[in-house]
């Protein structure tokens, strides 16, 4: 069933927003301003889903999407969006959480930091298929709110030599043994390096071995493998492990890191976005500092460049031994210490326990840090951070910790902004400051 509907507004996922009598309508690939003749592809009592069909009245933010793919792809919601626009979208959400969640209106709008619009996704995890039927593989993302593997031929937000390998990968792995137990390939770019590592859950033959190593050579990658959990995750030929690394040459460091591991998609902004924490922070020489959530040491190791120690505490061992080793590699390991706990699950004592800080970076995943927000709220005044930079992939989480803090005047809200770390998609990143 189709129907005409205005559209006012976008909301998160960067989905067209009308009403009809009360009701909110969602409206895939639809713009604010724009009436658009839908289709209703799902009825709730409080709301509905459609999609647009066709739009009858442009809106003048309204661009042609560079992929042939949009609309169909589940990797981006927004490229019928101007880049500017979009950050204006991510911008307005972030000041709407606030406004809502907490009731916090944000003293200081940071300006948005901007990085290249394409072929900036250095990290991705492409799903495979074999289709059976035809006789024939498919390698990209899922199909927007689908299980189903999109039929791409090319990506315009990985790298070109990425994107260029989407029709070589089909034909590599309808050639393997393995191709109907092949799920998914994990890409992973480095300085200078590409490592894709291969999902399988069958062993490989010598042939197909082989073939993987005649692939790398052609197209100048590096194979890793995982025939099971992630514990098992290697490169296939021994030589090629430790060649994957990032480099913050602002702060003299090379951050190595297994192709599995979690580090920031987009390199560019990443470092950006490091200087301007720290900038946030102020961290002096002086300076006690705590980085929560800290996994590799993203930010620990910059800040130890700066301050007199730094406390790195992550939820896993295995990425705190990473980000010691690489402490020691620097040769900041006598002004860094890392330890492991669930930070889902700390009170106010076990932050007394960890002494007195000058300042605190907070950088949770997208649950947040709400059990962390409430030990630092019930600090007395001389044992609080007076400056923690929060560094956020959720605008919702961030707005209701921001609340915690806040409330009872524990710490005021000092500013906040957007950072794009994924144009053309939803995904809504941001910082915020808070002082004592």
């Amino acid at each position: 069933m189709s129907e005409v509907l205005s559209i006012e507004s976008l909301d998160l996922e960067a989905r067209g927003i009308a009403r009809r009598e009360g009701k909110t309508i969602f409206v895939q690939g639809a713009l604010p301003t724009e009436v658009v003749e839908a289709t209703i592809l799902r009825k709730k009592p409080s709301y509905e889903i459609a999609r647009t069909q066709r739009v009858l009245k442009e809106s003048s933010l309204r661009v042609k999407p560079r992929c042939p793919n949009f609309g169909m792809c589940g990797g981006c919601a927004m490229q019928h969006l101007d880049t500017s626009t979009q950050v204006a979208v991510k911008q307005r959400a972030l000041e709407d959480c606030f406004q809502h969640i907490s009731k916090l209106k944000i003293p200081q709008v940071l300006a948005p930091m901007h990085g290249p619009d394409w072929g900036y996704r250095y990290r991705a995890r492409l799903s495979v298929r074999y289709v059976r039927k035809k006789g024939s593989v498919l390698v990209g993302f899922h199909e927007r709110k689908s299980g189903y593997v999109a039929d791409m031929t090319e990506c315009h937000i990985l790298p070109k030599h990425v994107s260029d390998l989407l029709l070589p990968l089909r034909g590599l792995i309808g050639s393997l043994s393995v191709r109907e137990r092949v799920p998914q390939i994990e890409v992973a770019i480095g300085d200078g390096v590409t490592v894709l590592t291969m999902r399988h859950m069958d062993p490989f033959t010598h042939n197909d071995l082989a073939l993987l190593d005649d692939f790398a050579d052609k197209h100048n990658i590096i194979w890793w493998v995982q025939s099971k959990g992630p514990e098992t995750v290697k490169p296939l030929h021994e030589k090629d492990a430790g060649k994957l690394a990032y480099s913050l040459p602002q702060f003299g460091l090379r951050m190595a890191y297994k192709p599995t591991d979690f580090t920031q998609v987009n390199h560019q902004i990443n470092r950006a976005l490091i200087a301007r924490a720290l900038n946030l922070l102020n961290v002096q020489p002086q300076h006690r500092v705590a980085d929560l959530f800290c996994g590799l040491g993203n930010f620990t190791l910059p800040l130890a460049t700066k301050a007199k120690e730094v406390v790195g505490i992550e939820g896993s061992k295995t990425l705190t031994d990473r980000a010691l080793e690489a402490a020691k590699d620097h040769g900041l390991e006598s002004k860094t210490s890392f330890s492991t706990l669930n930070l889902f699950e700390v009170d106010v004592q076990w932050l007394r326990d960890l002494g007195y800080f000058d300042r605190m970076l907070i950088d949770p995943p997208r649950e947040g840090a709400l059990e962390v927000a409430r030990a630092l709220a019930q600090l007395a005044p001389d044992e609080r951070p007076k400056r923690i930079v929060y560094v956020s992939c959720n605008p919702a989480t961030l707005a209701r910790d921001a609340g915690v803090l806040v409330e009872g005047g524990a710490y005021r809200l000092i500013s906040a902004g957007v950072i794009n770390m994924f144009p053309h998609t939803a995904h809504v990143e941001s910082i915020a400051v808070f002082e004592s």
